[in-house]
């Protein structure tokens, strides 16, 4: 039993490359979008293709998922194949609009398949109709390394094997995704040979002595997503995909030495903003905070934070001038996505995981939507 597509779309690729078509890829800029575009690009390169471009949104001025911005940045190299990477499930105008820009477009997505699928050539999402394959809950960056293990077929090179399994390990692990099936496959060989990676990247992140004493293997590597998760674009690469794709020494060292210190500043702000936010919880069925003061990369910590400590669903977003971009967090047994549904008519958007999602929505509806929620999980 195979995941649905995702032979036709290795099939695809392999095409694209034997024609020397234009490829690009849209990833997420999260580290699993990140890992999985990494993926992607070596196997393309170790066919002996070439990726035409690469381009990470940015979520806090695009929103989540395919933008008409990336789109018009992308339209100089129409036509191509056009790959997006952990997002393009819920992107219905956008695609259509790929569509026009003279581009065929393959989705690999792992969020929830809302009411319908996009106008897309080939979708690979093991939440739509019709897939079969048993095991749902992987990584994008799983599935795309089950789409190299489909391009190469019994030609994987075994270096490039352990390399894609490390980064597959990162990402699963980043993307809390639960510890089952092939994911815990993937985690443990990733892990494996992590720490002595042969990609300079990670190998530099290993090097630094920042762990605490006596610290596990996996407790590093956690360390090493919450720097990798450091918010530092320059020409739309974020500084994940940076260094994980680098190779000289001296951009590794100062890389990292700047991710360290944005880390740090990263903490303090984090600490500072969830004493605020705690002082004001009281009896509420859930957490709804935003302001336009706190930094976008803070917004997903903190929901994760509260939702654990609190054990209810939590909200947060970013002000903006006239909308907010929200990340969600729900405990165990709470649908972040059935429960948005019910007020879907007040969003511009939303998706993501029944645990962990997103929304966007205009701040003239903040309070209209806060009251939707409270009333739809009272039932």
């Amino acid at each position: 039993m195979e995941i649905k597509n995702l032979k036709k779309a290795a099939k695809r690729i392999k095409q694209a490359v034997e024609k020397g078509e234009k490829i690009l890829l849209y990833g997420d800029a999260d580290l699993d979008g990140v890992c999985a575009t990494i993926i992607l690009e070596e196997t393309i390169k170790s066919l002996g293709g070439k990726v035409t471009a690469v381009y990470f949104p940015d979520r806090e001025t695009e929103g989540y998922g395919i933008s008409k911005r990336g789109l018009e940045f992308l339209k100089p190299f129409s036509p191509g194949l056009l790959i997006s990477l952990d997002l393009g499930i819920s992107s219905f105008e956008e695609l259509e609009l790929a569509e026009k820009l003279g581009f065929e477009t393959i989705v690999i997505d792992h969020h929830r398949v809302l009411e319908k699928l996009p106008k897309a050539k080939i979708i690979v999402d093991p939440f739509q109709k019709g897939d079969k394959y048993p095991f749902k809950k992987f990584s994008t960056t799983g599935l795309v390394y089950k789409l190299a293990e489909a391009i190469f077929e019994s030609d994987f090179p075994e270096v490039l094997k352990r390399n894609f399994l490390e980064l597959t390990a990162l990402a699963t692990l980043a993307d809390t995704m639960p510890r089952e099936g092939e994911n815990e496959i993937f985690i443990a060989e990733g892990l494996s040979s992590i720490e002595n990676s042969w990609r300079p990247g990670l190998a530099g992140l290993f090097k630094i002595n920042f762990f605490n004493k006596n610290s596990s293997l996996e407790q590093k590597v956690f360390r090493i997503i919450s720097v990798l998760n450091v918010r530092d674009v320059e020409n739309n690469l974020p500084a994940s995909y940076r260094l994980l794709t680098a190779s000289s020494k001296k951009e590794i060292e100062e890389l990292i030495e700047k991710l360290l210190e944005k880390a740090k500043v990263k903490r303090e702000k984090l600490n500072q903003i969830l004493e605020e936010i705690e002082k004001r919880i009281g009896e509420e069925k859930i957490i709804f905070e935003g302001s336009e003061e706190w930094d976008f990369s803070l917004i997903s910590p903190l929901a994760s934070i509260l939702s654990q400590k609190f054990k209810r669903p939590t909200f947060i977003f970013k002000k903006m001038k006239e909308e907010s971009q929200g990340t969600v967090r729900t405990p165990e047994g709470v649908d972040s996505l059935a429960l948005m549904k019910k007020c879907k008519d007040i969003l511009i958007s939303f998706g993501g995981h029944p645990q962990a999602s997103g929304f966007r929505i205009k701040n003239e509806n903040l309070e209209k939507f806060k009251n939707c929620l409270i009333s739809n999980l009272k039932k």
